[in-house]
């Protein structure tokens, strides 16, 4: 695979993964949440977990990448914090769609 292809993949996966968890009330996508048997909304704290989760994912697919193309480069924490930021802008969208667009369609 070329650079730039994984580059392109690995943003648009990212983009994808990073608003899944407040456009969909199911656990990554496939399990319904159920509370006490009974599907339910999916708490702030799940979705923030989930998101956690799913920066891990595209970090390894990431360095995966990063390990096919040639020798992957050690990281400080530094990177992890930026990336870790723009995971999070990346999330923004989803953000507003559920908590401050459809709520104020609501009241």
């Amino acid at each position: 695979m070329k650079q730039s292809l994984a580059l392109y993949l690995l943003i648009a996966l990212a983009l994808v993964t990073a608003n899944l968890p407040f456009l969909s009330e199911r656990l990554f996508g496939l399990l319904p949440w159920r509370r006490a048997g009974v599907i339910s909304v999916k708490p702030f704290w799940l979705r923030m977990l989930e998101l956690t989760v799913l920066y891990l994912l595209v970090g390894a697919l990431g360095f995966a990448f990063e390990a096919s193309l040639g020798n992957p480069f050690p990281q400080g924490w530094q990177f992890y914090a930026i990336t870790a930021s723009l995971f999070l802008v990346f999330a923004y969208p989803g953000f507003v769609y559920r908590y401050l667009r459809r709520g104020a369609a609501r009241a």
